[in-house]
């Protein structure tokens, strides 16, 4: 009896009915979390885009608050806003999407992003009369040892920066990590992204403190200490971002009232 319990075949037996209802069980698992972890994923995008604008009000939830943020899409070739290319549109999975995005050719791209959707999504805050009020814009370029992603946001001369904030990365806890420590997010407000012309961007980070005797204080941030790569990946991501290949003709446009 003892040596038919223990043979072979059944262990065989047992082993697979094992996995099978063990790959069941994650498998429903799966299905019915999904729902769940998208909302989740759409909450986390919107409480960064929040975060970037500086909208905050313990008393509302973050939906309440997203309400007064209007989604728009913008094609990075003409800098003209644009219907949503396709339904539950995602500009990362697009950019490496032949028919919605482009390789970025070796000598422009200062950010290595490698790839870039043709159509990016923006967000626009207007005031109650309708005029421009904040515009939040995604931006991302790589760091030290990771892309980082993130959020800039304007204010309505679509020049000084409102807020600057990365929701995913993978650089170094304490050095590069430090892109995530709310101190140096908070000199970030009040910096002007661009010079009397408006078109080619200034803004950068610098090895050192910027204090009142720095030249062109207002475009420039404190480097991150002890990471000079992840910091220079944020000035080139700034920089690629808000130039021609980026967002410049869109916030040309913008200005002139045209987009």
């Amino acid at each position: 009896m003892s040596s038919n319990n223990d043979s072979i075949g059944k262990t065989i037996t047992v082993t697979v009915l094992l996995c099978v209802i063990c790959s069941v069980v994650v498998s429903a698992a799966a299905v019915i979390l999904k729902p769940k972890q998208v909302a989740n994923k759409e909450l986390d995008r919107k409480s960064n885009i929040l975060a970037a604008a500086g909208i905050s009000d313990p008393s509302k939830s973050v939906d309440e608050l997203f309400a007064q943020i209007e989604t728009r899409y913008v094609d990075l070739d003409s800098g003209k806003f644009v219907e949503e290319p396709v339904a539950n549109y995602d500009a990362r999975k697009a950019a490496k999407d032949p028919q919605l995005g482009e390789a970025v050719p070796r000598s422009q791209d200062i950010a290595s992003i490698k790839y870039q959707a043709d159509v990016m999504p923006v967000y626009v805050v207007r005031t109650d009369s309708g005029d421009l009020e904040k515009v939040i814009l995604p931006v991302h370029g790589y760091g030290l040892w990771s892309t980082l992603y993130g959020f800039l946001a304007l204010e309505g001369d679509l020049n000084t920066v409102v807020g600057l904030g990365f929701y995913s990365h993978a650089e170094t806890p304490g050095l590069g990590g430090e892109v995530d420590n709310p101190a140096w997010k908070a000199l970030w407000p009040g910096k002007e992204v661009y010079g009397d012309d408006k078109t080619d961007p200034q803004l950068q980070l610098i090895k050192g403190s910027v204090g009142p005797e720095t030249p062109n204080a207002e475009h420039k941030v404190d480097g991150l200490s002890g990471a000079t790569l992840t910091s220079n990946g944020v000035t080139n991501l700034i920089h690629y971002w808000m130039g021609e290949n980026g967002y410049a003709p869109f916030l040309q446009n913008l200005r002139a009232g045209e987009a």
